[in-house]
């Protein structure tokens, strides 16, 4: 079932989902996939860890349920805290991708394995183990609340977060707008304006 979410997830992006929502789920745009053509859609597992320290991270590898994003934030300090050796352990515990508001390194590897990462930079900087400020508790991301189990949607557009109790309303209203603008480019494609499609056409400069 999940897998089908997924599929229409990908299908409609996260910009069509995003206004479909109507929610303020957008993440920071700064926030970005580390390889092009990088998805995700997945349920949240958030987590914070203090700057410069990837304890909870580590943590997360134990508790986050699998099938599960990891959302992580830093105080969006850039530092390695992700790397080849914590993709082999998520992939081994099943968690499906990485959204995080700091650094990450092995970049080369982690686009060889085809594991999804979206961050802010990319940094050579190790980190600590000495704090795990908390793991699996809710909190607001970089502009988008995000509590376990809410929907990632992130693609070369942008990363999203979708709250649990609207998944069902925006994907339903995601469909129904992708249907609109498959129409209204059919429209365009037989010679009719966007100010005539979008009734802006009092905006014409007059002849």
């Amino acid at each position: 079932m999940f897998n089908d979410l997924k599929a229409q997830a990908k299908r409609l992006g996260s910009s069509t989902l995003y206004e479909a929502s109507g929610l303020p789920c957008a993440v920071d745009s700064r926030i970005r996939p580390i390889w092009d053509g990088a998805f995700i859609a997945a349920p949240a597992f958030p987590l914070q860890c203090s700057p410069g320290d990837n304890l909870a991270l580590h943590l997360a590898m134990e508790r986050a349920p699998r099938g599960s994003v990891l959302v992580v934030a830093t105080g969006n300090f850039i530092a390695g805290y992700w790397g080849e050796v914590l993709t082999v352990a998520a992939e081994a515990a099943g968690v499906v991708g990485l959204v995080i508001d700091g650094g990450v390194r092995d970049v080369v590897a982690l686009r060889a394995r085809g594991f999804p990462v979206f961050a802010r930079g990319v940094s050579v900087q190790g980190t600590v183990k000495a704090s795990a400020p908390s793991v699996g508790q809710p909190f607001n991301f970089n502009g988008a609340a995000v509590a376990q189990g809410d929907l990632v949607v992130a693609d070369d557009d942008g990363v999203i977060i979708i709250p649990q109790a609207h998944i069902g309303r925006t994907l339903a209203e995601g469909e129904a707008r992708a249907q609109k603008e498959a129409q209204m480019m059919q429209a365009l494609e037989q010679g009719h304006s966007t100010l005539e499609l979008m009734q802006l056409t009092a905006w014409r400069t007059p002849a």
